[in-house]
């Protein structure tokens, strides 16, 4: 009989060692498939987190490309930039949005927005070598006209125009436009504020700050820019850079380009006018 209970004892005493092992492996399942629970859930987290701060970046990256200013006057590329518009223009009159003299027998009418990268391709293109001959030699003026096509905010357009022609009030809006378009930003960014309109006015050379600033509320100038839009939508023209071309004491025709880097088509419309 003792062996008999001595032997129930000890099977119980097996069976209650392999409950507990049992036990045991449950609570270290569950202790490992809750860390791999965590271990999930801090990847996710991860993987959310790299998201934000990338777009986070690419707020900032947006944030800063609107905040584009002009070109520090004094700085090297603020002077290469100066003096290569100086040199351009220096020695052609200037008189309001006209550039050439004034009893040129040919005019060409540039309808453009100081933020229109197209029109920039023109500056940088073709203009020069119209400047440079034509302009220079005194057979071609050119009138700059104000059409608002990549500038968004109507208030933004007429600001940034009116200083322009602000600055041909003392017979420099060349130059005022010549160095908008060699500092123009990225479209749709909003770099043209009131702080890179006062720094572009600071680099172009002789031009009187406090009456520049004071010729801004002229509001002839204003009624300028509309007038100038006004004609542009008259005259059925859909894009900047848009010219009309003529006689200078006559009347004039649309003039169809066929690039704005090669001055040919150009050329070949001012050759006619001269020589009809």
């Amino acid at each position: 009989m003792g062996a008999s209970v001595g032997g129930e004892g000890e099977e119980l005493t097996r069976k209650q060692r392999r409950e507990q092992a049992r036990a045991q492996r449950k609570e270290l399942e569950q202790a490992e498939a809750a860390r791999q629970a965590r271990r999930k859930r801090l990847s996710l987290l991860g993987i959310v987190v790299a998201v934000v701060v990338v777009a986070i970046v690419a707020i900032l990256i947006a944030t800063g490309s609107s905040t584009k200013t002009a070109l520090k006057k004094g700085t090297t590329g603020a002077s290469t930039t100066a003096t290569e518009v100086d040199t351009l223009l220096a020695g052609i009159p200037q008189s309001g949005n006209v550039l050439g003299n004034p009893n040129a027998p040919v005019t060409l009418k540039y309808f453009g927005d100081l933020e229109c990268p197209i029109c920039r391709e023109f500056t940088l293109g073709a203009l020069p070598s119209l400047i440079g001959g034509y302009v220079r030699e005194g057979k071609l003026k050119i009138e700059y006209h104000s059409m608002e096509t990549a500038t968004r905010e109507p208030e933004t357009f007429r600001n940034q125009q009116v200083a322009a022609l602000a600055a041909g009030k003392q017979d420099k809006m060349w130059h005022y436009v010549e160095l908008f378009y060699h500092d123009q930003g990225e479209e749709d960014t909003g770099y043209v504020t009131e702080k890179f309109l006062q720094e572009l006015a600071q680099q172009v050379p002789g031009l009187n700050l406090t009456q520049w600033s004071s010729d801004r509320n002229d509001p002839a100038l204003a009624e300028q820019v509309t007038t100038d839009g006004q004609t542009a939508n008259n005259e059925g023209f859909k894009g900047t850079p848009s010219f009309l071309i003529g006689k200078s004491r006559g009347p004039t025709e649309k003039l169809e380009y066929s690039s704005l880097t090669d001055p040919s088509s150009f050329d070949a419309a001012i050759e006619k006018e001269l020589k009809s």
